[in-house]
């Protein structure tokens, strides 16, 4: 299955703005950061209340955040820098210097205004190709700054709804990890080796140093559409929410004591999903329900959609369960897991 049809049958799930924008957000490719500035701009101002701005007045959260996350972490993969007048040379240049005065430098507000719509928001909406199935911003015609940038219906919705801190709290951790991978000293090692994670803190970590990247919850929450697996009602800001060992983490122990767990590991990213912590607390050590599977094969087909590294820590983790002849797609696994304990 393409990335582009686990996309659509992500979209499908829940045809709303949410989708498409948790679309554009976590499975589009990433050659710089520049969509993760942009969709922090787009939900800063639009939750504002504001129904359009400035082409100078989006790029001031733009050019700032990225100046703010290149200070701890590349942007883009080394060496992909342009000339004098390419954005991440003058943000080289400039970046230090907009945060001290808590605004973007001339330089990089013309920067960041020219390179825009040249850039970031001709891809933003696009996905492999296909259009994603909302458009968030209209970028009216002329030049320069003054260029009038017109929030859609959809973008306000999701902006202004309570699901608006969980989308950027997704963000945030998705940009975390795209950093990462850019990173020359261990971007290779998540690319080849995937995530780990850590099972005290629950955060995914690169195999190699063992440095935290981002929480398990909001790297991929999105793919679930912020909903618990058990219940699959939303999760709501501020509930308690806990990991949830979709096969319980029981079973490797119950089997160690007469023979090996025949199974895969299930302390890994394909069995763990976010949950309500009271629907996790009464779930406790029992076997997943046939809809609790099929939401998590959904999940998982949505991360696979996604670029590295998150795509190559699952591509690493499907395999074909001992005992089975069965292998490939998630509903598959799954089911081959479950034949192994009843």
């Amino acid at each position: 299955m393409t990335a582009v049809v686990q996309a659509r049958e992500f979209f499908a799930a829940d045809p709303s703005p949410r989708a498409s924008w948790r679309m554009a957000v976590l499975m589009g490719r990433n050659s710089r950061t520049y969509k993760f500035a942009l969709g922090h701009a787009l939900l800063q101002l639009a939750g504002q209340g504001r129904a359009e701005v400035s082409l100078a007045d989006l790029a001031v959260p733009y050019a700032l955040s990225l100046a703010e996350r290149a200070t701890d972490a590349p942007q883009a993969p080394d060496g992909s820098a342009g000339g004098a007048t390419d954005f991440l040379t003058v943000l080289g240049r400039a970046g230090a210097e907009s945060l001290r005065l808590g605004h973007p430098t001339e330089e990089l507000l013309a920067a960041a205004v020219r390179s825009m719509p040249v850039m970031v928001m001709q891809k933003f909406h696009n996905l492999s190709g296909d259009a994603l199935g909302h458009r968030f911003y209209e970028l009216g015609p002329g030049t320069g700054g003054r260029r009038t940038v017109r929030f859609t219906d959809a973008l306000r919705s999701i902006a202004g709804s309570e699901q608006a801190p969980g989308l950027g709290t997704e963000l945030g951790a998705r940009w975390r990890i795209v950093e990462n991978s850019f990173d020359t000293g261990i971007g290779r090692s998540l690319i080849t080796d995937g995530l780990s994670i850590d099972g005290t803190t629950l955060y995914l970590t690169d195999r190699r140093r063992r440095r935290p990247i981002a929480h398990l919850t909001p790297a991929v929450i999105g793919f679930q559409h912020h909903r618990c697996l058990i219940c699959d009602d939303v999760i709501v800001p501020g509930a308690p929410v806990q990991v949830d060992h979709v096969f319980p983490r029981a079973l490797m122990t119950r089997y160690g004591t007469v023979r090996p767990w025949p199974g895969p590991d299930l302390d890994l990213l394909w069995n763990l999903a976010p949950a309500h912590e009271a629907c996790n607390g009464a779930k406790s050590d029992r076997m997943p329900k046939d809809v609790e599977l099929m939401r998590l094969a959904r999940r998982n087909t949505a991360i696979m959609s996604s670029p590295h590294p998150l795509r190559r820590t699952l591509q690493l983790q499907i395999r074909t369960p001992p005992g089975t002849s069965h292998a490939g797609d998630w509903p598959t696994f799954l089911r081959a897991v479950r034949t192994l304990v009843t």
